[in-house]
């Protein structure tokens, strides 16, 4: 483990097996590793310790009365589970920020947001502050690797129109009903608030009863909604056909649609969509009957992930490979990564029989895409380019009027986008477009 630790970090380690044998303790615990760090640390860690007046015999005061010597002490004292699992975590850190090195910073970030030892309480008792300290850390660390951009840019989410979108057969019902509510409150934009009405007022199933487990009936919500007089929450700064937050909610639920392999919008998307925007009527109503959001997400995930699309399988290790990389950015090149991944599919099996192996073209990633930075607090974000992609294996499975959006789908997309890096994948595997496509016609027949 400790071969790609540098001499700073090695030290710290080797400090706080000193300090164990010291105090007599059977164990090496997270608190000597943290007065380790506070004896070895220099310029900008030994910084953040004198700022809250932290000092090794202060700190060992406190250490002292948490940990009690060993009866009898073993001659080579063990790690204890609790350390193992912050040098396990300090290894992830530095390999998902691309580093091919552990430094003393990613071993200092890892001990003081350990939420399974003392580590946090004892450092509160000096007023030491771990998100300013986390921040300034994070911020050291990537001023010390070579940071590349992601070659494929990056822009704000596109909006779209829904005219086409909620006339198909899952939400024709809901949007019906949607409407006629407006009628009856003498409204003219449809809002959050009459979707979510409408949506809970659908036939039983599954789902619904998933909404209501978690306190989420029509009963309760038009309860909340006869409360509130004023619509202030579902307008921004314009009127549309939608009010603008509701607007918005439906742009997410048709990204959460293609992301989790769905070619329609279902009310399941929408709402998880309503979920995550955190805005507009029908969530303050959500918010006021102190649901889980969390739970309530996951639970209505569940019976969709358990039918696997090939999308959604696609998407996860898209980003498991995005993150690999150290990145939160996941490109074209991902999507292929995650085609090639899945094994299954029509699409895999083209790859496989023109002998694109996950080897040869993760090693061509890197090259082109380089390692990042980006740490697992971040958001998973879409290029430009990946974007496009997504939306053109949608618009192809609701064209063939497919309820799920398959690998297929999606590469045939990254083949009409020539200048992706995906293609510049494929061009450097010595793939060409036209063997992949008469590939996937030979095994659609």
């Amino acid at each position: 483990m400790f071969e790609r630790f540098t001499e700073k970090a090695i030290n710290a380690v080797s400090e706080s097996q000193r300090l164990a044998k010291d105090l007599k303790s059977s164990e090496v615990y997270p608190e000597h590793l943290l007065l380790a760090l506070v004896n070895e640390a220099k310029g900008v860690s030994l910084k953040l310790f004198r700022m809250y007046n932290i000092t090794y015999d202060a700190l060992e005061t406190e250490v002292l009365k948490s940990i009690t010597p060993a009866f009898r002490q073993p001659e080579n004292i063990p790690f204890s589970h609790t350390v193992k699992d912050i040098l396990k975590r300090t290894l992830d850190l530095a390999t998902k920020s691309g580093n091919q090195n552990i430094l003393f910073e990613h071993l200092f970030l890892s001990v003081i947001t350990d939420k399974n030892s003392n580590i946090q309480s004892l450092l509160e008792k000096f007023g030491f502050g771990i998100n300013n300290a986390r921040e300034i850390l994070t911020k050291l660390v990537q001023k010390k690797i070579k940071r590349l951009e992601h070659p494929e840019e990056i822009e704000d989410e596109e909006k779209t129109s829904f005219e086409s979108v909620y006339e198909g057969e899952a939400l024709a019902d809901v949007f019906d009903r949607a409407v006629a509510k407006l009628t009856t409150k003498g409204f003219e934009i449809l809002g959050t608030e009459q979707i979510m009405a409408s949506i809970l007022e659908s036939e039983s199933s599954l789902f619904l009863d998933t909404m209501k487990k978690h306190g989420l009936s029509l009963e309760s919500f038009d309860e909340k909604l006869a409360s509130i007089n004023s619509r202030k929450s579902e307008y921004e700064d314009k009127k549309i056909i939608f009010t603008p937050n509701a607007f918005l909610v439906m742009n997410h639920a048709l990204q959460i649609a293609k992301e989790l392999g769905s070619s329609v919008i279902t009310p399941e998307h929408i709402i998880l969509s309503i979920l995550k925007a955190k805005k507009g009527i029908a969530y303050e109503i959500i918010n006021s009957l102190n649901i889980n959001e969390d739970k309530l997400s996951e639970e209505i995930i569940k019976p969709i992930e358990k039918q696997m699309p090939e999308t959604l399988l696609i998407m996860k290790l898209a980003k498991e490979e995005a993150r690999r990389l150290g990145r939160n950015v996941v490109g074209t090149e991902m999507f292929l990564l995650g085609i090639i991944g899945e094994g299954a599919s029509i699409a895999s099996e083209v790859l496989s029989d023109l002998e694109v192996t996950m080897k040869d073209a993760r090693f061509v990633v890197e090259s082109l895409v380089g390692y990042g930075n980006e740490y697992f607090d971040k958001e998973i974000v879409f290029t430009r380019r990946a974007k496009r992609v997504l939306e053109k294996a949608w618009l192809s499975a609701k064209k063939k009027h497919k309820q799920k959006i398959e690998a297929v789908d999606m590469l045939l997309a990254i083949l009409e986008e020539t200048d992706s890096l995906a293609m510049k994948v494929l061009d450097n595997l010595n793939v060409d477009a036209a063997e992949i496509k008469h590939g996937i016609q030979r095994l659609e027949c």
